[in-house]
């Protein structure tokens, strides 16, 4: 062999973009001038430039060529001591090739990135980007991720939770987002969020994005609802408030308000008086047995018992002066008699309703008011009725096709009437007073849709 070589030094290190340089020194121990090729081989030799690239020497001369290791950087520079080599080629003796081998060590880099694919994300319960984490350095990448947003108003589900990336290689991350609040009315709402890639001894790298969170339904419906609702609400209160001060007017039709009164029992006691006026030769006694009929004094035999049916005006005729009011109560296809101030009328706790309610008061000034149906509102043919005091008025029909009473609306002309109603299925309510002079709902209440079983007044 004519040549003889030595590396000074034989390893150095590198950091991936910079360069570092060896001494190749190179002596001619043959006996002739000899030119030598220098050439890198090996996984280096794309890093590695030799200067100059020939060196000619007389015999017994010592050259120096220069190497210098260039690793970029990027992935392929992977982190580590490498070997690289440099072929030396006698020009006079091509078969005496040389292979001068050395050790570089390139310094580790870390270089992540990462990318929301898509950065904005929209849906109305959950949205699902996903994060891409590219390893831009030269050594593997270990790391966590998760998310935050301001305000704590979204959860975080990714998947997987941790990565391993080697260099040059990338993983892609499924997230899903979750709203804690969902927007039932009303127009998209923008969430700013984020996602971040941890790792040990560095600053977390976070990667924005947007989340579009939809309306369910749109806003202007919450406010069509909300308008018909407030209607709603305020024709009810109206209606509960001033029905029956508007159903007053039948109090123009004297024909209508008395309608009623012919439908309970009570009628014949009322006009026993008229027969008296028409009486020219029967005796006292028998004009009282046909004054319900005047064509013929045997046909009105049939009707004896009417008028000696004892009505809530004969019972407060009876008391004399003062307030009072006396009532009775239409249970069981029959007239219970009539009782007064606070007794009880009806049939408390029977499971039998009240059909109709006779009514008459004194010291008042008269007493007016209807009966009430739940189920059917203010049923037609059953009107509005007054009297005078010492006069009978009747709540309700005592027909069998008409339902039994669950209220009543009424008041008296002078002062205040209370009444405590005996509802089915809920014993007595307790007692409720009109205003003076003013209109209030008695009975089973509005929801409850049940029968009046008992009453008790007082004036």
């Amino acid at each position: 062999m004519s040549l003889w070589t030595s590396l000074e030094p034989a390893s150095v290190t590198v950091d991936p973009g910079s360069t570092t340089t060896v001494q190749l020194r190179v002596r001619n121990t043959g006996d002739i001038v000899d030119a030598y090729r220098f050439d890198p081989v090996g996984d280096l030799a794309s890093w590695t430039t030799v200067e100059p690239p020939v060196l000619r020497l007389y015999p017994g001369t010592t050259g120096t060529v220069q190497l210098t290791f260039a690793p970029p950087r990027t992935p392929d520079a992977r982190a580590g001591a490498h070997p690289y080599a440099v072929r030396i080629t006698p020009t006079e003796n091509a078969g005496a090739v040389v292979v001068t081998e050395g050790t570089v060590t390139v310094n580790p880099f870390t270089e992540v990135r990462a990318e929301l694919v898509p950065p904005t994300v929209k849906g109305w319960f959950r949205g699902r980007p996903q994060l891409a984490v590219d390893n831009a350095g030269n050594t593997t990448v270990t790391a966590s991720l998760g998310g935050n947003d301001t305000g704590d108003t979204l959860s975080y589900d990714i998947q997987p939770g941790n990565v391993q990336i080697e260099p040059g290689r990338a993983a892609f991350v499924k997230a899903t987002l979750r709203p804690r609040q969902i927007i039932w009315f009303g127009s998209k709402q923008e969430q700013p969020y984020s996602l971040g890639v941890r790792r040990s001894g560095t600053e977390p790298l976070n990667v924005d994005g947007t989340f579009v969170q939809r309306g369910i339904l749109p806003g202007w419906l919450a406010g069509t609802l909300g308008l018909v609702l407030a209607v709603t609400i305020a024709f009810v209160t109206i209606w509960l408030t001033y029905r029956p001060e508007m159903r007053t007017v039948a109090k123009e039709k004297p024909q209508e308000s008395g309608a009623i009164a012919p439908a309970s029992p009570s009628p014949p006691a009322e006009k026993a008086p008229p027969p008296k006026e028409d009486e020219e030769t029967e005796p006292p006694a028998e004009s009282d047995k046909g004054g319900a009929q005047e064509p013929e004094g045997d046909g009105g035999g049939g009707e004896e018992e009417a008028p000696d049916e004892r009505t809530a005006a004969d019972a407060v005729n009876e008391l004399g002066e003062g307030r009072h009011i006396c009532y009775r109560a239409y249970v069981g296809d029959a007239w219970q008699e009539p009782v007064c101030d606070g007794a009880e009328a009806g049939a408390p706790g029977q499971d039998t309703p009240i059909k109709s309610l006779n009514i008459a008061v004194s010291g008042t000034q008269g007493v007016t008011g209807t009966g009430a149906f739940v189920g059917e509102g203010w049923r037609e043919g059953i009107p509005w009725s007054d009297a005078e005091d010492g006069e009978d008025m009747f709540f309700g029909s005592t027909e069998s096709a008409d339902p039994a009473l669950q209220g009543f609306t009424y008041k008296v002309n002078d002062g205040s009437v209370c009444s405590d109603p005996f509802v089915t299925g809920r014993d007595w309510m307790g007692e409720v007073c009109t205003d003076p002079g003013q209109w209030k709902y008695h009975g089973s209440p509005m929801e409850l849709n049940q029968s009046l079983e008992g009453v008790r007044f007082t004036v």
